[in-house]
């Protein structure tokens, strides 16, 4: 497994520091944030997932605990929009550039509106995907916000 990725590239370029986790990817698993929480032995609230999204049918990212759901109205009010809906997988990982369980908030092929869940703020660092399955960086959920412009809401 690679350490370099596009999102590792990413945060370096930013000036962000962060450490690299690795841990076994299970494709099968019912819940991917879920398993990667279990697999690192981290608390499921500081592992965030990083789900693509359709706000008014334009792309989004929403990032949030891995143990919690996205609530599509609040998101879609975070973005000014009227609805929300997922993203299919393979709109997806075109947009982002990444294969789903291993899409990064970091380093996507295009920039889009990002919001992260602000009860990610209650911990010093959180987990996010490394930009493939399997790896995790761990990083202060702050400074994330901050390199991805992203809002930073309750929309859970």
């Amino acid at each position: 497994m690679s350490k370099t990725t596009r999102a590792t590239q990413a945060l370096q370029q930013a000036g962000i520091p962060f450490t690299i986790h690795a841990y076994e990817y299970d494709a099968n698993a019912e819940r991917i944030g879920l398993q990667a929480a279990e697999a690192m032995g981290a608390d499921p609230g500081s592992v965030l997932k990083t789900l693509m999204v359709l706000v008014d049918n334009k792309p989004a990212c929403v990032i949030l605990p891995s143990d919690q759901e996205v609530n599509l109205k609040k998101l879609a009010a975070t973005l000014d929009g009227k609805a929300a809906q997922m993203m299919k997988p393979a709109d997806a990982e075109r947009i982002t550039g990444y294969h789903v369980g291993g899409i990064s908030p970091f380093g996507q092929k295009k920039r889009v509106p990002t919001v992260l869940e602000e009860s990610a703020l209650e911990y010093a660092e959180v987990f996010m995907n490394g930009g493939q399955r399997g790896l995790q960086v761990k990083l202060d959920p702050r400074a994330a916000a901050e390199v991805l412009g992203a809002t930073v809401a309750g929309v859970i």
